[in-house]
């Protein structure tokens, strides 16, 4: 059976030629005999893969020693928690932008150990088509830390430029667009990503974050499986990680590299959107995006058909012509294309000429 033209939000499309060499590796790694997975953690082939992981992620994202880079468990979900765990002590507390169900999450995680608070809120009705603006967020100068979700799987909404905080540190959850550019670290305290979006299978969570903002994490009262302090100390080797995860991970970086970087990445990417978003405004009478255009993300474009009963159709028939994962988060229904770094213009391509041929059928 042929590959499929995959638009699944997560865990979603890994590059081929990340698949081809870990399919060429699996039995024998680097000539020992035996695959990374069976490798001990501590060994020396897996601690090259671990910290070359480490250095090619720095490289891409254009930052040096004053960064942390963890790999660990859990997810983002376990992010909700680790947080507050860590940086909320008592009489203190922490903003988060609400632009979707998962800020909603983080905000109702911390609440259940800490103290957060709304600095705006834009979800409302389980409806969310834009990301605030500047003057919309209300935010505590004594706050620990402000959260935002950068791109919203859900909703197809991103943010393209990260808000002022002023000397708060700003915290972002990047699941879904990690790596689909070149980021402004200097302005991020902290950033966390499930690795199976953009980056890798899932099973991993990349931290990257600066030093400084570590160092103001509690160590008291935080139990060590919990503690980013612990996690630093002993360079996520803690407790066993998730080798292949990594290993993965490490793949993905070297051919994101090998692609030319992520000023490479980012120029494909925003090119395949805007394919898409043209086709969806091109016929407006049949396709509705129901973002607004300054708040519309690249990774995920989410849209309407004139009824739901034309959306299963077209989920359906789409399924057929080998293209899978178009159907919308069922907390909202409708189309969703999640075109991630590994998404390719043939697919783009194959994606826009079955809505064209769907539009002409119906």
């Amino acid at each position: 059976m042929p590959r499929i033209h995959n638009f699944n939000a997560g865990p979603a499309a890994l590059p081929l030629p990340v698949l081809e060499k870990v399919q060429s590796e699996l039995l024998d790694f680097d000539g020992t005999g035996m695959s990374i997975m069976e490798h001990s953690h501590r060994g020396k082939a897996f601690d090259a893969v671990h910290n070359d992981a480490i250095a090619r992620l720095k490289d891409l994202l254009g930052v040096g020693d004053d960064h942390q880079v963890l790999f660990l468990q859990g997810g983002a979900s376990l992010q909700f928690a680790m947080l507050p765990h860590n940086f909320i002590g008592e009489g203190q507390s922490a903003d988060y932008v609400v632009t979707g169900s998962w800020t909603k999450k983080a905000l109702q995680e911390c609440n259940r150990m800490a103290t957060g608070r709304a600095a705006a809120d834009v979800y409302h009705d389980g409806v969310c088509t834009r990301v605030p603006k500047q003057a919309e967020l209300k935010l505590d100068g004594d706050a620990r830390y402000c959260h935002v979700t950068s791109n919203n799987t859900i909703f197809g909404t991103q943010w393209h430029d990260w808000p002022d905080t002023g000397s708060v540190p700003l915290v972002a959850d990047m699941s879904s667009d990690f790596l689909w550019r070149k980021h402004d670290m200097s302005k991020l305290d902290m950033a966390y990503a499930g690795a199976q979006k953009n980056v890798g299978p899932s099973g991993v969570c990349i931290v990257v974050a600066k030093k400084s903002f570590l160092s103001t994490a509690k160590t008291e009262g935080v139990a060590n499986i919990l503690s980013y302090a612990v996690h630093a100390e002993k360079n996520s080797l803690y407790n066993t990680p998730n080798t292949f995860g990594i290993y993965m991970i490490r793949t993905v970086l070297a051919h994101l590299q090998e692609r030319g970087g992520l000023d490479a990445v980012e120029k494909d990417n925003r090119e395949q959107a805007a394919r898409l978003y043209d086709t969806i405004d091109g016929d407006a009478d049949f396709w509705r995006a129901p973002v607004e255009k300054a708040s519309r993300s690249v990774m995920n474009v989410v849209f309407r058909l004139p009824s739901e009963d034309l959306e299963k159709r077209f989920v359906a028939e789409a399924q057929d012509k080998n293209l899978g994962g178009l159907k919308g988060h069922r907390s909202v229904g409708g189309i969703r294309a999640s075109i991630y770094n590994a998404a390719t213009h043939a697919s783009i391509e194959a994606l826009v000429d079955f809505m064209t041929a769907f539009r002409k059928s119906a």
